[in-house]
């Protein structure tokens, strides 16, 4: 995460928030700009024309490629993202926010030009495209050639293309509402005055059409309890199931089933694309990290009474500051753990983990200086990167999967003074991923998303290798306990599809099949499945 100076026009400038693309070998957070001054023009309108899509590119969300010259007459804005990078989710609600003001004038196209390989595939950007909603029009641009013809620089990156076919200007970061809205309506108001606006519709075949409903949709995380209760959140439905972990009949549902942010009855309660679960010590509270609302709720197990913990609904801002709760907002908190009247949450947006007090209500950060990379060291110092799964083992040593890092890291965050380190993975580089086993440094995962302990063995979902992965702690050897490449096969060579959460229940492991929409049972002594 780093602090850019942009400007977009040559006419707005403001500090945000990206994601180092490193492609271009650039980390230092340099500014970048488009245009000549920084004095607001008369006219938004470009003069240097926009450079067409090559041919041979893979396009979703729309039935057959698409050209820049079929879209004259409309404002065009391209999004360069990749799907694991926290920010670029971020601006997706300010896209369906542009979207929907602007349904005739403006059309927004995604250039997806991957971090990971796992982001390269076509059919992975799919379901990611379906996760998130999206209806806009996507191309996959695996090799970067569209990112290096615009000469993009960090995730996400915006641009902005006039009704006649120039470009207008760019902005790196979050924030994109603020920045773009004003330069549409003005591009929108010049252009229909001169008669070059086209409002007609156009009608893109989306990757959702056409598909059956699902029990669960995109499932992110699973807690399993001694006494045989299966806690679920169903993300993309925006709600908690509870199952009987024997059976899978459901228990009970909390929450509407639309996204929302709204406490109340199990029935009425609303929430948005919930993932991290913790139960209270005494089984009676579910604690909910409701990501898309960017808070932490609890669900009284008793009434099903869902309240809110600490959040306001809205993404907490940089710098990042604690509090009291229930004011504090946390940024897309992703994983939750309990120990000690303390909840620790996986702040993945800010690249930290967070500790809330509930008997002070005190909440502030505990590990990260929310600077993103992989600098151990003093946990106010040490960098993490998008932290998405969380674990403690029997003597209080918190491990966290750290997903752009592609590592599992540790944390003493009981100690006064404590230290965060690395497991297994690499710590030197956010690119440093792949499928090795081996020990520590050595080894290799691909955006690891959920952990598990038990007897000094930590579980991780290896999401984007799409496998079951298993460390030694005392040894730091990690090992590939089940999963081959991404499918669907139960039995005992079984197949995941990005799997997201895994929790333990005496012999038997759960996994949130995030994109095969399942929860899987796993037999520890025989990994049959």
């Amino acid at each position: 995460m780093q602090r850019r100076i942009i400007a977009l026009a040559g006419a707005l400038a403001l500090v945000a928030v990206a994601c180092s693309s490193g492609i271009a070998g650039d980390s230092s957070g340099s500014t970048a700009t488009t245009g000549s001054s920084t004095t607001v023009a008369e006219s938004y309108a470009g003069d240097t024309p926009a450079p067409e899509f090559p041919d041979g590119l893979d396009w979703l969300n729309t039935g057959r490629p698409l050209s820049l010259a079929e879209l004259r007459g409309k404002v065009v804005l391209l999004d360069f993202w990749t799907y694991g990078c926290i920010n670029c989710i971020h601006i997706i609600p300010d896209l369906k926010r542009l979207e929907t003001e602007y349904p005739d004038e403006l059309v927004v196209i995604g250039v997806h030009s991957a971090k990971f390989d796992n982001e390269a595939d076509t059919d992975n950007i799919r379901q990611i495209i379906l996760r998130y909603e999206l209806e806009h029009p996507v191309v996959n641009d695996a090799g970067f050639g569209v990112w290096n013809t615009w000469g993009a620089r960090a995730w996400p990156t915006t641009v902005l293309i006039d009704p006649a076919g120039n470009v207008v200007g760019s902005h790196s970061g979050e924030g994109v509402y603020g920045v773009v809205e004003p330069v549409i309506a003005s591009l929108v108001a010049e252009f229909d005055d001169s008669g070059l606006l086209d409002r007609s519709p156009l009608d893109f075949a989306t990757e959702a059409e056409g598909l059956p409903d699902t029990v669960l949709s995109f499932p992110g995380k699973v807690l399993a309890t001694d006494d045989g209760r299966l806690f679920i959140s169903d993300t993309n439905h925006h709600r908690i199931v509870a199952a009987d972990a024997a059976t899978g009949d459901v228990l009970a549902v909390y929450g509407s089933g639309v996204a929302g942010f709204a406490d109340g009855p199990p029935g009425s309660a609303s929430f948005f694309q919930p993932q991290g679960l913790a139960l209270s010590p005494d089984g009676n509270v579910l604690f909910v990290a409701d990501t898309g609302n960017h808070a932490v709720r609890a669900i009284g197990l008793d009434d099903g009474v869902v309240a809110t913990v600490t959040g306001t609904g809205q993404q907490g801002r940089w710098p990042p500051a604690g509090g009291l709760a229930p004011d504090v907002a946390l940024n897309s908190p992703w994983a939750l753990e309990l120990r000690d009247d303390v909840l620790y949450v996986a702040n993945a947006g800010s690249h930290q983990i967070w500790s809330i007090y509930l008997q002070s209500s005190l909440v502030a950060p505990a590990v990260g200086s929310a600077a993103e990379g992989t600098r151990n060291g003093l946990l106010a110092d040490a960098e993490l990167a998008q932290p998405s799964g969380l674990a403690f083992d029997d003597d209080g040593r918190l491990y966290f999967a750290d997903s752009e890092s592609s590592s599992i890291r540790w944390a003493d965050v009981t100690q006064e003074g404590g230290y965060a380190g690395v497991l297994v993975g690499s710590d030197t580089s956010l690119f440093d991923f792949g499928d090795v086993d081996g020990i520590g440094t050595d080894a290799r995962l691909q955006h690891p998303l959920g952990v598990a302990h038990r007897d000094g063995v930590l579980y991780v979902a290896d999401t984007y290798n799409s496998k079951i992965k298993r460390v030694e702690i005392a040894s730091r050897e990690i090992t590939t306990f089940l999963g081959s490449r991404h499918g669907w096969r139960d039995g005992t060579d079984p197949l995941f599809y990005e799997p997201g959460g895994i929790s333990i229940a005496g012999d038997t492991l759960y996994v949130a099949d995030t994109n095969n929409h399942a929860i899987r049972v796993v037999s520890l002594p025989d990994g049959a499945t």
